[in-house]
C-alpha cells in the first residue's frame, strides 16, 4: 500500500535566504518537536561556488510508545534518513526522507516538508532578536564568469518572496519556474493556485496546522482537476473539511453530493432570481440584526410567534425551504463582508432563537416534519456555519420540539447550543456575554428597535390547496399524510388504531373546515369487524367533499362493547385541533369525530347573530374535516410527558379519574385555537 501526502506550499513574506537561516537552526535538534531528540550528519556536500548545498542527516525520534511495546519491537529509538539539497542558486530546498529503523519489513520514502509554520516563525524571530534580519543573496564567486543562468538569477530582486519546496509539489505536475518565481502572486480565493501565503491564511482561513493546510490545497486541487463547475471558496471548503474532521475521503463525498445538489436547484443564483412571496415577508418572524461580539452575522428568529402552520398550509414546504437556503446564502455573503470589516476571518453566524408563545400548536407533525427535512438539508450542505445558538425564554414545552428535532442535528452543532429558560438569559452568561448592549433587540428588552416581522396567524384565506401548490411544481405534506372526511347527522366519521404496546401516543391533528362536530376516543378490546350488506354494523359512504366510515357496530353497547376513554370535545368550524393521548392497554382505539348538533332550547334563547349562523350551519347537516394521525411509541414521547403535564391544562377530567393513584397511566393533551 502507498500512502500519498502532499506538504503545502507555503509563501512567505520573507527573503529566501533568510528562511532559510531560520530553517537550519532546526538541527541537530528542534525543542518545538519533543520527539525529535537528535541528528548527526552523515554525508555534507557544497559546490565550489557555494551554489549547491546538499547535507544528509541520520535523525534519531523517541516515539511515544509503551516500553512494552517498545522491547516487543527491539527499538528504543526509529531512526530516518533525511536528505536536504539547497540551491542558492535557483533558490530552491528539495527534502527526500527514508526509514531506517523496519526497513526490512517497510520501506518508507517521502518528498515532503515537515517543518510547520511555527517552527519557522519561532526561529525567524529567533533571528530578529539576535539582529538578523537579512541574509544577503549567494552571489557566484568574482573569479567564475556567470553562465547565462546565474546571470538570470543574479537579476533577481532581493527582497523578493521565498518558497519552501517539497520533491512532491513538483511531481505533481507544478513547474519549477512556477514555484521558484521570485515574485509571490496575489492570493485569489478559488483560484488554481497551490500557494498559501502566510498573510493570506491569518487573514481570511484563521489558524490552520500544516496538516489542515495540506488537506485543504489536496481537496482543492483535486476540485480543479475534476469538477466542471464553480470552484467553491476556500472558506467553504474548510466548512466541509472541520465537519469531518478533515478526514478528506469524507469531506470530499459530501462536498460533491452538496456541488451536485447546488447545481441542479440552482442555489448559487437564488439571491438573485428568486424574490421570496409576500406571506414570507409578512408572517416569517426571522431577520439579520447587526453581528455579536465576535464579529459574526446575527440572525433573530421569534419561533414563538411564527404560524409554522399557517406558512406550510400557504406556501408548501418547497417553498418555505427554498426561503431558509436564501437566508444561508445571504449568511455566507454577510460572513464574507464582516470579514473584510473585522480584519480577521468570519466563517459562521450566531443564531438567537425568541421561544416566547412557544406551545402545542408549535409541534404540529406536519410542520415539525417540514422542520426536520430543512434540518437535513442545510446540514448536509451549509456544514460548520452555525457559530453559535442561543436559545432564550424556552417553555416547559420546549423539551418535545426538541427530543424530536435533535436527534438530526451533528453533535459537532449541538455543542453550540445555548438554552436559556424565562428571563435567564438577563443574568451572568447570559446575552450580555455575547451581543453588545447597544444591539440587543427591543422585545428582550434591550435598547436597538428590531425590523423583524412579528410574525403572528396567517390568513385562513391565503391558504392554498393541493392542486394549487402541484401547479407549481411544489409538494404539500397535506397531499400525502392528511385525509379529508365527511361527517354527517347520524353518520360519524371513525377510524381504528392498533395498539400493540401498551403506554403508547396517539397523536392527532386535525382541521374543522365545515360545521361543528364533537370529537370523541373510544377503546374496545376486540375489532370492530367489517359488516355485511345486509347488516346494521361498520360501512363506508364516499363522497366528493370526502370519506365517510362508520366502525362502531349499533349493536355495541358502550360500557360492555367499547369505552370512552376521553371526555367528549365540542369544536367548533374554523378551529385547529392538536392533541395526543397516552394510551393505557393493548386493544384497538377508535377516533370518532361527530356530528355536533345544538340543543333546541339553547338555539332558541340565543339572541345573537353568531348563534343564528350557527343554527343555518346546523340544517345543513354536514361537517367536513382534515385530519392526520400517528402512533408513536412512549419512549420517544414520554421523557417530555412532564413538561407538556405542567403547561398545559387541556387534560381530560375523565382520563384523571380512571388513573391510577399511585402513578399515571393515561393523559391527554389538547391544544386548539381559531382563525380569524
Amino acid at each position: 500500500m502507498v500512502q500519498k501526502y502532499q506538504s503545502p506550499v507555503r509563501v512567505y513574506k520573507y527573503p529566501f535566504e533568510l528562511i532559510m537561516a531560520a530553517y537550519e537552526r532546526r538541527f541537530p535538534t528542534c525543542p518545538l518537536i519533543p520527539m525529535f531528540v537528535g541528528s548527526d550528519t552523515v554525508n555534507e556536500f557544497k559546490s565550489e561556488d557555494g551554489a549547491i548545498h546538499v547535507i544528509e542527516r541520520r535523525c534519531k525520534l523517541d516515539v511515544d510508545a509503551p516500553r512494552l511495546l517498545k522491547k516487543i519491537a527491539g527499538v528504543d529509538y526509529v531512526y530516518f534518513v533525511q536528505k536536504n539539497s539547497l540551491n542558492s542558486r535557483e533558490r530552491t530546498l528539495h527534502i527526500e526522507a527514508y526509514n531506517e529503523t523496519f526497513s526490512n519489513r517497510v520501506i518508507i520514502n517521502e518528498h515532503c516538508c515537515y517543518t510547520g509554520k511555527e517552527i519557522i516563525e519561532y526561529y525567524l524571530r529567533q533571528l530578529e532578536e539576535e539582529g538578523i534580519t537579512f541574509v544577503p543573496r549567494w552571489t557566484p564567486p568574482s573569479i567564475t564568469p556567470c553562465s547565462e543562468t546565474s546571470l538570470s538569477s543574479c537579476k533577481k530582486q532581493v527582497a523578493s518572496m521565498a518558497v519552501v519546496i517539497p520533491d512532491a509539489a513538483l511531481k505533481e505536475g507544478l513547474s519549477g519556474d512556477a514555484l521558484s518565481s521570485p515574485s509571490a502572486p496575489e492570493p485569489v480565493v478559488g483560484t488554481p493556485d497551490d500557494k498559501l501565503d502566510a498573510d493570506y491564511i491569518k487573514r481570511y482561513l484563521g489558524d490552520l496546522t500544516p496538516l489542515q493546510e495540506s488537506c485543504l490545497i489536496r481537496l482543492r486541487q483535486w476540485l480543479q482537476e475534476t469538477h466542471k463547475g464553480k470552484i467553491p471558496k476556500d472558506e467553504h471548503i474548510l466548512r466541509f473539511l472541520r465537519a469531518r474532521d478533515f478526514n478528506i475521503d469524507k469531506a470530499r463525498e459530501i462536498m460533491c453530493q452538496s456541488l451536485t445538489w447546488r447545481k441542479q436547484h440552482q442555489v448559487d443564483y437564488i439571491l438573485e432570481t428568486w424574490t421570496p412571496p409576500q406571506v414570507l415577508q409578512d408572517y416569517y418572524a426571522g431577520g439579520w440584526h447587526h453581528h455579536d461580539k465576535d464579529g459574526r452575522p446575527l440572525y433573530v428568529l421569534r419561533l414563538g410567534q411564527m404560524d409554522t402552520k399557517g406558512l406550510v398550509r400557504a406556501l408548501g414546504e418547497e417553498a418555505l425551504l427554498r426561503y431558509v437556503l436564501s437566508i444561508n446564502e445571504e449568511g455566507l455573503r454577510r460572513c464574507e463582508e464582516n470579514t473584510k470589516v473585522f480584519g480577521r476571518p468570519i466563517s459562521s453566524w450566531t443564531c438567537l432563537v425568541d421561544l416566547e408563545g412557544l406551545n402545542m400548536r408549535h409541534l404540529w407533525r406536519p410542520g415539525v416534519k417540514a422542520l426536520l427535512r430543512i434540518i437535513e438539508v442545510v446540514e448536509a450542505n451549509y456544514p460548520e456555519t452555525l457559530g453559535r445558538l442561543l436559545i432564550l425564554r424556552a417553555p416547559r414545552v420546549f423539551p418535545v420540539l426538541w427530543t424530536l428535532v435533535s436527534p438530526f442535528i451533528d453533535d459537532n452543532t449541538r455543542r453550540k447550543f445555548l438554552i436559556y429558560a424565562g428571563n435567564d438569559y438577563q443574568g451572568p452568561g447570559g446575552l450580555l456575554d455575547y451581543i453588545d448592549k447597544e444591539i440587543i433587540p427591543d422585545f428582550l428588552s434591550g435598547e436597538c428597535m428590531c425590523e423583524v416581522p412579528e410574525g403572528g396567524l396567517v390568513p385562513k384565506s391565503l391558504y392554498r390547496t393541493a392542486e394549487e401548490l402541484e401547479n407549481e411544481d411544489l409538494k404539500l405534506w397535506t397531499e400525502t399524510i392528511y385525509q379529508s372526511a365527511s361527517v354527517f347527522k347520524g353518520a360519524p366519521h371513525e377510524i381504528l388504531i392498533q395498539i400493540v404496546d401498551a403506554s403508547s401516543v396517539i397523536t392527532w391533528d386535525f382541521d374543522v373546515c365545515k360545521g361543528d362536530i364533537v370529537f370523541n376516543i373510544y377503546h374496545s378490546k376486540r375489532s370492530p369487524q367489517p359488516a355485511k350488506k345486509d347488516s346494521l354494523g361498520a360501512h363506508s359512504i364516499t363522497s366528493p367533499g370526502g370519506n365517510n366510515v362508520q366502525l362502531i357496530d349499533k349493536v355495541w353497547q358502550l360500557g360492555r362493547d367499547y369505552s370512552m376513554v376521553e371526555s367528549p370535545l365540542i369544536c367548533k368550524e374554523g378551529e385547529s385541533v392538536q392533541g395526543s393521548h397516552v394510551t393505557r392497554w393493548p386493544g384497538f382505539y377508535i377516533l370518532q369525530w361527530k356530528f355536533h348538533s345544538m340543543p333546541a332550547c339553547a338555539a332558541s334563547s340565543l339572541p345573537r347573530v353568531d348563534d343564528v349562523l350557527a343554527s343555518l350551519q346546523v340544517s345543513s347537516h354536514k361537517c367536513k374535516v382534515m385530519y392526520y394521525t400517528e402512533v408513536i411509541g412512549s419512549e420517544d414521547f414520554r421523557g417530555s410527558m412532564t413538561s407538556l403535564e405542567s403547561s398545559h391544562s387541556g387534560f381530560s377530567q375523565l382520563s384523571a379519574a380512571t388513573t391510577s393513584s399511585s402513578q399515571s397511566h393515561s393523559s391527554s393533551m389538547i391544544s386548539r385555537w381559531r382563525f380569524c
